[in-house]
């Protein structure tokens, strides 16, 4: 494979490093990826304790024909700078910068412009159908443990995963710090947008971030779409879960003839072979050097090469 620098927004306020990876052999134009982070600040690796998701994710598809762009995160160059901007949203924090490397990837004449698709991990995933629609212009996409719920339904359900892993003598304590952050949430879209921007939730994300995502849910973008998508989920996702979220894809998009689902045993949201299967130990897990399995990447080419 070849990997050359590249700067996603470029001459722009926030300019990014990143990677395009080629495969070395290419005779002709490729298809290519866009790789969208999932929530929080990352580096254009995805690396998550010992693991480097993007980066693996880059390698396997290269050997397999196909070409990909990955960039750090805006909140992890920029973090303390953005923070300051009461009125920041996903749009700002992921959707531009996605909209843009896929303008890199069409202005290369190493690439078939109209074979580039988006790969969304976890809030990545989330977005992507919002970033197609807002400019990303995609061939397909592919959402990696991803959820059509709102951000903030699922932080409720993580919260509640996590209780029944606390002991009795803290449990209580977490409980009522719960409930008052789940009161918050039932609030959020009664909220005027700048009643929202002054209102912080917890630590500095204010309630306008999750109110202006909530407004642009993915089921709002997933029902009238009419290019191909691929779903996948691993089984043991601490994250997202089978029935809440691969379900609720499924129960939303079926009959939609250009949807595939791929549902794989015994992984975690990596794609990764789970250790613990407790969301208290997602770090430890994380921590553990793997492997994305093999079949997830041949998965992925295979559909994109169909």
């Amino acid at each position: 494979m070849i990997e050359e620098n590249i700067i996603v927004g470029e001459g722009s306020e926030y300019p990014l490093n990143g990677k395009l990876t080629l495969p070395s052999e290419a005779s002709s134009p490729v298809p290519a990826v866009v790789l969208v982070h999932g929530s929080g600040p990352s580096n254009m690796d995805a690396k998550v304790g010992n693991n480097s998701f993007f980066k693996e994710l880059a390698h396997g598809l290269a050997a397999q024909g196909i070409a990909s762009i990955r960039y750090d995160k805006r909140t992890k160059v920029y973090g303390r700078k953005m923070i300051r901007n009461t009125a920041m949203s996903v749009k700002e924090e992921t959707v531009e910068d996605a909209v843009q490397a896929a303008e890199l990837l069409r202005n290369d004449n190493r690439i078939a412009t109209d074979r580039i698709y988006i790969i969304g991990h976890s809030m990545g995933g989330m977005l992507a159908p919002r970033i197609d629609a807002e400019g990303g212009n995609f061939a397909g996409i592919i959402i990696m443990a991803g959820s059509p719920r709102t951000l903030e339904q699922i932080m409720i359900s993580q919260n509640e995963e996590a209780l029944k892993s606390i002991n009795k003598l803290l449990k209580w304590v977490v409980k009522k710090q719960i409930s008052s952050l789940n009161a918050k949430f039932s609030n959020l879209y009664s909220l005027t947008d700048e009643q929202a921007m002054n209102t912080k939730l917890m630590g500095n994300i204010r309630a306008y971030y999750l109110k202006e995502m909530g407004e642009h849910p993915a089921r709002q973008y997933l029902e009238v779409l009419n290019k191909p998508v691929l779903i996948m989920q691993g089984d043991s996702d601490l994250q997202v879960s089978v029935e809440k979220d691969y379900n609720a894809y499924k129960a939303l998009l079926d009959g939609n003839p250009h949807v595939t689902f791929k549902l794989y045993s015994g992984l975690n949201h990596l794609f990764m072979p789970y250790v613990y299967n407790q969301i208290l130990k997602a770090r430890q897990e994380y921590n553990k050097p793997q492997h994305i399995q093999p079949q997830v990447i041949q998965d992925i080419a295979n559909w994109i090469q169909r």
